[in-house]
Formats: structure tokens, C-alpha cells, sequence
């Protein structure tokens, strides 16, 4: 079985969330399993793609309206897990940045169709396509209605949903982009008067999946607007949880920490670890050390750190530390904090990979009061290197961290995404933190947990098995 992945991002070519992740993993472990999965996602303009080489597989041309363009399929010679191809259109795709241009939507319908161009002119089609998010939408309307590309219609099609909060909707002004297509099948482009990728995605899509199943149910009730054809289209949904490359995430052999350790040394692994890290920001490693990581936005509840932050650390002897960007304000009010607590808060504004693994390995508890999450990874990541996950229960944050108020917990949950519920939590766990033969055994207890892709991974196999048959 033959499965082609289609991507705007994959670890460790280009990353900006857990989409890279999820498809720079998943294809190792359905690999595996004896399928074979490959990738295909934009050739960007970054530190990976100059230090590496590429084989040339095909060069086309395409039109975008009444603009052409040429571009090539190459193939990355180093071994991933995977075979990766990667689509060069130098004028549109081939910058630093993944997203965030003027022009995102000539960019990503682009890259769609030099993927199905690519695909056409193989002698071996894929059996099944597997495509990620509002960039590759439009994936499944073209392989059943674009007239280049009909050939292609019986090909079974699976979205995954990340995050259905960006759509990538755009005007009809550009409807002119897409391939031709008989007009009649217009309604499978529109949602609310515009033209929507992911909502065309989901009407098209022979199977839809989200990656946690809590993130299912709550798109019923909130999904930026699409929350009546979500449920119209029920019937075809499954949520699966993500999860993690534990080969990349492994405390034991994680070539980024400055000293590895396992489940039989994990006190005097952090306790290292956290050590180096505290010089590093002029922190105490005597006192919990609190983290956060990620995206500084509205999602992940961060417009509430500052204010958290500030009445936490006065109540509270204890180090908090943040790697992160995102909303500028925010990063301003929480770079302001370092003048007043200089001795027991800092915060890293960016995004560093090797930072964060440390961080992971150093910290005590992980932060994470979000208002959306689909599924989290962060999450999994510090469990397996014995760090507390403190969580908002929602998404997959809800389906992965039971309380240590229940039977056989190992986190700290909050209902709601407050101030007050961030301090509460906070306070709940330097209770925790005194009594260190029970924090002790519950860090002992979060490593041993398996958040591996290998039941996911035999969960799409069953599906795509479904679908082909």
C-alpha cells in the first residue's frame, strides 16, 4: 500500500506547529507497519534545504491564472524514515517563512496543483492520499472535478484536521486560480459567500480524522463557523490521537541535552539538567521550575501570562521561564517582567529546538492553559521527560493528562482559561512539589506512559485499509 502524504510542513524540513511534527513522524511508524508512506510539502528558502542535497525527479509547468510558472519534484537524499519530496517554484514558494504572505493563496494552490501534476505523470499512482490542513484543501476537489485531473478520482482522499481555526479562505476574485472545472460543482468551493480550502476539504474528502477525538466532538460547537457542515459530515469523521516520535523525544539518547537520563536516573537527570539551565537564566534550581512552551497567542491562553505571572511570582517562591513568540504586546509584557524578578523569571522571545528539548529535560511543570487544542504534543513530550503537565482540560490536552486527584494521575487540570485558574493551578502544584516522595513517584509514573505514534499509526492503517478495499 501506497500512501502519499501532502503538507505545507514536516520536522525537521520546516516547523512552525504540530503539524510538522505529526508529519514528520507518522509516515516512520506506518513505515513500520509495512505501508509505504512517503511526504511531499514545499521546498522553502531556509537553513535545512541550503544544507542539504536533492535529487531532480521532474520538472513541469503550471498555470496560475494568467501567470505561469515552471517548478521540480526533488527528492532529499538523506534518509528521514521516509522517502521526501519537496516542490521548488522559486517565484512563490522558496522564502524564509512558511506562512504569513500577501500572497499565501497563489502559494499553497500552487504547490496543490505541481503535487497533482506530479502525481499524473507517474506510472505508479499512490493507493491512497493522505492530506494535512487548509493548505492542500483543494487536493480532493481537483482529483474529482478538475478536468486535468479526473483520472485520479477514484483514488481514495483522507484530511486531517490540526486546527480548523485557519481556513484559508479567500474571495471570488481569484476563483479564475484553480483549474478548470465544470461550474456546476461551484458549491463544493463556497462556504458563508467565500471560497474555503478546508471547507471544500471536508466536503471532498472520502474520510475526515482530527487529531485527538475530544477535538471531534468540540468542533461541533467550535470551528470558526464551520460547525454545521462538520456535522453534516459526521457520518466520515474519526478522531485519532496523535502522537509522538519517541526516537526524536527520548531523554535517554536526545543528542540536545547536556546529560541524558532514563526512568532507573531521572532525579539526577533533571536535577542536572535543571541546573545548567537555571545558570543559563539566571535562575535558582533549588526552587520548581515552571515552563512554557510555544506560540504567544490568544489559542494557547498567553494574553494571560503576564498578569498570572506577575501575582504568581509574588505569592510564590518558585522560577518561571518561557520560550516562546507570537503577539508582539504580549512579548513586550512579559519581557517588562525580567526587570522585576530578575532572580526567578526570565523568558526567551523565538524559537530555539535545542532550547526547548532542554527545557523539557529541566523543568518540574509545563504550562499549557489553552483555548484551543486539538491534540498538544507538548504535553507528551514533557510527560516522557518526567516534567508535570499543568493543562486546561480541553482537546487533546483532556484525552492525555488525568489530574492527581483522580485514580492514577499524573497532571494538574483546570476547567476554564483565567488568571485565577492559571494561579490556582500553579499554587496546586507547589503544594505538590512539597511532598517529594509522591512528586518523585508521579515524574517516575509520567515516563512510563507510552504516547508513541505506534496505535495511532495501526488506527489509519485500518482506515486507509477500509478505503482502498
Amino acid at each position: 500500500m501506497e500512501v502519499l502524504h501532502i503538507s505545507a510542513e514536516c520536522f525537521p524540513v520546516a516547523k512552525v506547529g504540530g503539524l510538522a511534527d505529526v508529519v514528520g513522524a507518522l509516515p516512520k511508524y506506518q513505515n513500520n507497519l509495512g505501508v509505504s508512506a512517503k511526504v511531499i510539502m514545499p521546498f522553502y528558502l531556509n537553513k535545512f534545504t541550503k544544507n542539504r542535497k536533492f535529487d531532480l525527479l521532474f520538472q513541469g509547468s503550471l498555470a496560475l491564472g494568467d501567470k505561469n510558472y515552471t517548478f521540480q519534484i526533488l527528492n532529499l537524499k538523506i534518509k528521514l524514515g521516509f522517502p521526501l519530496f519537496l516542490v521548488k517554484i522559486p517565484e512563490l514558494l522558496y522564502r524564509e517563512n512558511v506562512y504569513g504572505y500577501d500572497d499565501d493563496t497563489e502559494r499553497f494552490l500552487a504547490f496543490q496543483i505541481a503535487v497533482l501534476d506530479w502525481v499524473l505523470q507517474n506510472k505508479k499512482k499512490p493507493d491512497l492520499v493522505h492530506f494535512h490542513d487548509h493548505h492542500t484543501g483543494f487536493i480532493p476537489f481537483l482529483m474529482s472535478h478538475a478536468k486535468k485531473y479526473k483520472v485520479l478520482k477514484e483514488i481514495p482522499t483522507v484530511l486531517t484536521i490540526h486546527n480548523a481555526q485557519y481556513q484559508g479562505q479567500f474571495e471570488y476574485d481569484k476563483l479564475h486560480l484553480i483549474p478548470g472545472f465544470d461550474k456546476k460543482h461551484i458549491g463544493l468551493l463556497d462556504w458563508s459567500g467565500q471560497i474555503n480550502p478546508l471547507a471544500t476539504a471536508i466536503k471532498c474528502a472520502w474520510k475526515i480524522t482530527t487529531v485527538s477525538p475530544s477535538y471531534l466532538v468540540e468542533l461541533s460547537q467550535h470551528a470558526n463557523g464551520l460547525e454545521n457542515l462538520l456535522a453534516h459530515e459526521k457520518q466520515k469523521s474519526l478522531g485519532v490521537l496523535n502522537g509522538i516520535d519517541t526516537k526524536v523525544w527520548n531523554p535517554e539518547t536526545d543528542n540536545m541535552l547536556k546529560k541524558n537520563y532514563a526512568l532507573t536516573n531521572v532525579q539526577s537527570g533533571k536535577k542536572f539538567n535543571k541546573k545548567l539551565l537555571c545558570k543559563q537564566f539566571n535562575l535558582d534550581p533549588e526552587k520548581p521550575l515552571f515552563s512554557f512552551i510555544g506560540r504567544l497567542v490568544y489559542e494557547k491562553g498567553a494574553d494571560l501570562f503576564p498578569e498570572a505571572f506577575y501575582k504568581t511570582l509574588l505569592k510564590h517562591d518558585i522560577n518561571i521561564l518561557v520560550l516562546g513568540s507570537g503577539n508582539l504586546e504580549t512579548e513586550s509584557q512579559l519581557k517588562t517582567l525580567t526587570t522585576t524578578f530578575s532572580d526567578k523569571y526570565n523568558v526567551y522571545i523565538g524559537y530555539n529546538e535545542e532550547l526547548a528539548h532542554q527545557i523539557y529535560a529541566a523543568s518540574d511543570f509545563l504550562l499549557m492553559p489553552s483555548r484551543v487544542e486539538p491534540c498538544g504534543l507538548n504535553q507528551m513530550y514533557a510527560l516522557r521527560y518526567g516534567t508535570i503537565p499543568i493543562v486546561r482540560s480541553i482537546g487533546g490536552l483532556k484525552d492525555t493528562v488525568i489530574d492527581i486527584d483522580d485514580e492514577g494521575g499524573f497532571g494538574i487540570c483546570h476547567d476554564l482559561v483565567s488568571v485565577e485558574d492559571i494561579i490556582y493551578s500553579i499554587g496546586r502544584a507547589v503544594e505538590f512539589y512539597k511532598d517529594q516522595k509522591e512528586f518523585k513517584k508521579v515524574r517516575r509514573n509520567c515516563m512510563k506512559i507510552d504516547h508513541s505514534w505506534d496505535k495511532s499509526a495501526k488506527e489509519y492503517l485500518s482506515l486507509y485499509k477500509s478505503l482502498i478495499n
